[in-house]
């Protein structure tokens, strides 16, 4: 049984209470994901997003990132999952369901946030609460590392498995005001191990006093990184570049490699 990581009712609350001003993030995803579609060059008929946001996908069938998603076997040419994925307690299921919904050689495109998120904020939390209370506790949701994400694709059975990442760095005024605003994307702690009662306030004052002390830039402003995550597969098809047998090789390496 897969140990449940999110509390998935209180991370519907969270994202309830969203605004659409601070959905930066999932905007960027949009008009990435528009781009690569367009480096792709291909007329995708049957197209699906999962996102807990669907009316920044105008145009699309969207679903939500239920644990089952709403998906029949080969009924798809495309699926987006679009920046939910690090909230799921089986992200490698998430994306075998996908792979089963696609049709032969149907893209599966994943944006998730990766392992350096938020570094900064979960550095000096940790510290801020071991210095104030002597433990500490989960707060932030772990995501993982960019080599773990892509190996998913491949444990999922797609083709051709690509990862790659963009970084991106927003400066705020201090870690309350970086606070707020993960609140109000709906990105605040669903963990199901979080605390359940209210940070101390001394905890939070501690930790902002650290973040300005260790990353404030000239002007006083804190940077958050952000780092997006892609994750590209296709479903097999025989017209894929497919590997080599072992030993089907017709000439020796040695013949090939210049000779000194």
């Amino acid at each position: 049984m897969t140990p449940q990581l999110t509390d998935r009712h209180a991370l519907a609350l969270h994202r309830a209470r969203a605004t659409r001003d601070a959905l930066f993030l999932h905007e960027a995803v949009v008009s990435e994901a528009q781009e690569r579609l367009i480096e792709v060059n291909r007329t995708f008929n049957d197209a699906v997003v999962v996102t807990p946001f669907p009316d920044l996908w105008p145009g699309f069938r969207t679903i939500p990132d239920a644990e089952v998603l709403d998906l029949g076997p080969d009924s798809q040419d495309l699926v987006i999952h679009a920046l939910c994925l690090h909230w799921a307690d089986d992200p490698v299921g998430q994306i075998v369901q996908a792979r089963r919904a696609l049709r032969p050689d149907g893209l599966f495109l994943c944006a998730t946030l990766g392992g350096q998120t938020l570094h900064e904020l979960r550095a000096v939390l940790a510290e801020a609460e071991a210095a104030v209370t002597g433990g500490l506790s989960p707060r932030v949701l772990p995501m993982g590392e960019i080599r773990d994400l892509g190996g998913l694709v491949q444990r999922a059975g797609l083709a051709l498995p690509v990862a790659d990442s963009d970084t991106l760095t927003v400066r705020y005024r201090d870690a309350l005001h970086l606070m707020g605003d993960l609140r109000a994307m709906g990105e605040t702690s669903a963990l199901a191990e979080r605390p359940r009662h209210f940070t101390r306030r001394t905890v939070l004052m501690e930790a902002a006093a650290r973040y300005q002390a260790a990353f404030a830039d000239a002007e006083g402003r804190i940077p958050a990184t952000f780092e997006i995550v892609w994750l590209t597969g296709w479903a097999p098809h025989e017209s894929q570049p497919q590997p080599l047998r072992p030993g089907s090789a017709t000439h020796r390496l040695a013949d090939i490699l210049p000779k000194h």
